[in-house]
């Protein structure tokens, strides 16, 4: 029976996966990087949630400074102009340093670890710009 053959198919074997990297590929190195078993892992310390989320944090309390200071207006002008920040894009195989976002947010003054140490040179996800192109625009 075909159609009952499908429908254990359906159930067993979804079709996000199937269609992503094929039903019998192994882990797409070029795309999704090493497979780790840390990134899978629950956070280890307390702390590690809130460094994660230091910066959205940080962005929440602003507005709401913001808010209480000048009204409504401020915030939404400020998440206005940072959507559309985020809107402009570079291609996938070149770095892009973000100066647009850390003038929004004021970090543009300060130096940081990443300006050390992200020199995209010694960058890892360099990869070859066809492939990556034709990934973004969804013809793999």
């Amino acid at each position: 029976n075909p159609r009952g053959t499908a429908s254990l198919l359906k159930d067993s074997i979804s079709f996000t996966d199937v269609s992503a990297s094929g039903l019998y590929e192994g882990h797409d190195l070029l795309r999704r990087g090493f497979t780790s078993v840390k990134n899978e892992l629950l956070p280890s310390h307390p702390l590690e949630l809130t460094e994660k989320n230091f910066q959205l944090n940080q962005d929440k309390t602003n507005f709401a400074t913001l808010r209480n200071i000048q009204g409504i207006h401020a915030p939404l002008k400020l998440q206005m102009e940072f959507r559309a920040v985020k809107q402009v894009q570079r291609l996938p195989f070149l770095h892009s340093s973000n100066m647009a976002m850390d003038i929004l947010r004021g970090n543009d003054e300060s130096i940081g670890f990443e300006d050390i140490l992200n020199d995209p040179s010694q960058s890892e996800i360099m990869g070859e710009p066809h492939m990556m192109m034709e990934h973004k625009l969804g013809l793999l």
